[in-house]
């Protein structure tokens, strides 16, 4: 693969385009101011990668300044400017012949932060970037955390329920009292004679109460904020972003979290402006790398959890393969008479063994849905497994059923079951079994409530967004 790719940065006043390499280093960059017409900025961007060159380049990745769903490559909203209803990624794609990889752009900037920036070496973590407004951004061990599309709008959240009016909608947004813009208008209500946040700090220093005043309160609000993230999410770290970040986080210092159990740690991002271009290149990185992956989608379960009629549903929206242990066992079953229950455990030990062998043998890029209850073998001999068969990424489908509906789902299927499966006598076990069975968790983890039917477009969208991160 390619070591260069391109990373865009889509900002109110400019963008930023930069030839990035796969350890984070800007080669080249480029700042153009963004065009107020949408279309535009597709063609401006088009030029901007025109003048990088890099012909080999694994990818473009664009941080884009409004809601994004990653999963369908698509724009819902956006502020200043809104890009929302023109096929963005398209457009780039068939301009310029490179896959194009889009995301919000805050998103991008934390990507690059736990990558080589201030968030490094953690694996949950918030970011705010504070500049005209503030957006926000969330990950969840070590994966950008999109909910159930779109999670991560810190900047909205509330801090005064009759605050000023915000963009959203809402009002008292934490945006409407600590961002660029309201820094701004608490200081002209004040009368200071500043032009930049550095001179207010001066100004305060030298014992100004105006400019103290001003510092208050544009930072009280984001303690509040701050501290609810930390009763909500209890990260490893907040970073603060964008042109105010640090000056944000030098006002904080003197506001101190007033529960002694809302301390997070909260630093200024390392790497300033050049954090979206960075993390959008590192997105096109992974989406170029993610096509060359192995990667597996672990349905799991107890017996009669519903597994099996997930693992079909998935694989006939996706078309990935289904191997399955009774898929394997079950041949057997039906031409070996007299089979008993350790048998058919023996059966099942091979056929679990053979699963990671077909897989182990496929080429790099392919995708198998495997349906099997795993905590029938120990974690470790998963683990294993999935080294040696050289799997990349894997997701975990956890198929949760109370034992009741276990043992009576068990129990109305046990004339269609071959011989060697347990009888009726096993129904009673399934029950303790189905209570206290827990995920296998070798990977990202969803729970899937199988008392009802599943959300396909949840999951199909959760494992993409495992299967596209970074």
């Amino acid at each position: 693969m390619p070591d260069i790719a391109i990373g865009v940065d889509i900002g109110g006043t400019n963008i930023r385009a930069a030839l990035v390499s796969g350890r984070g280093e800007i080669l080249r960059k480029l700042s153009e101011r963004t065009p107020a017409d949408p279309l535009a900025v597709v063609e401006r961007i088009e030029a901007m990668v025109g003048q990088l060159g890099a012909a080999e380049a694994a990818g473009i990745g664009v941080g884009i300044p409004g809601r994004v769903d990653v999963s369908h490559r698509a724009i819902l909203s956006g502020g200043i400017l809104n890009l929302a209803g023109i096929d963005f990624a398209d457009r780039l794609e068939s301009a310029l012949g490179r896959r194009v990889v889009i995301e919000n752009d805050c998103n991008m900037a934390l990507i690059a932060e736990m990558r080589i920036g201030a968030a490094r070496g953690y694996r949950n973590v918030a970011m705010l970037t504070i500049g005209t407004g503030i957006g926000g951004a969330v990950a969840h061990d070590g994966r950008i955390y999109h909910g159930h599309m779109t999670a991560g709008q810190l900047g909205h959240i509330s801090v005064f329920q009759d605050g000023p009016l915000c963009a959203c909608g809402r009002r008292g947004c934490v945006e409407t009292f600590s961002s660029g813009t309201a820094l701004r208008r608490h200081m002209n209500e004040a009368g200071l004679a500043a032009t930049s946040v550095s001179d207010v700090f001066a100004m305060a220093s030298a014992g100004d109460a105006a400019a103290r005043a001003v510092l208050h309160k544009w930072a009280s609000p984001l303690r509040i904020a701050l501290d609810n993230i930390a009763a909500t999410m209890d990260p490893d770290v907040i970073v603060l972003g964008g042109g105010l970040g640090a000056d944000a986080a030098r006002a904080l210092a003197d506001l101190p979290s007033i529960a002694p159990w809302f301390r997070p740690t909260i630093v200024p991002a390392g790497l300033g402006d050049d954090a979206g271009v960075i993390g959008a290149a590192l997105s096109a990185f992974a989406c170029a790398a993610g096509s060359a992956e192995k990667r597996v989608v672990l349905v799991n379960g107890v017996p009669a959890s519903g597994k099996s009629s997930l693992a079909k549903s998935l694989s006939q929206r996706t078309g990935w393969p289904v191997l399955s242990l009774d898929g394997i066992k079950n041949p057997f079953l039906e031409h070996i008479g007299g089979v008993d229950r350790d048998f058919n455990r023996t059966l099942g030990k091979a056929s679990y063994q053979a699963i990671w062998s077909f897989i182990r043998e496929a080429p790099a890029g392919s995708t198998f849905i495997v349906d099997a209850w795993f905590g029938f073998q120990p974690k470790a001999l998963l683990e294993t497994y999935i080294k040696d068969a050289g799997v990349d990424r894997v997701a975990e489908l956890w198929c949760k059923v109370p034992g009741a509906v276990a043992g009576e789902r068990y129990a109305t299927r046990l004339k269609d079951r071959l011989p060697g499966h347990p009888g009726a006598e096993y129904v009673g076990e399934l029950i303790v079994l189905a209570d206290r069975a827990e995920p296998m968790g070798c990977g990202a983890l969803m729970t899937v409530d199988q008392t009802k039917e599943p959300n396909m477009d949840d999951i199909a969208a959760w494992i993409s967004d495992v299967f596209a991160q970074a």
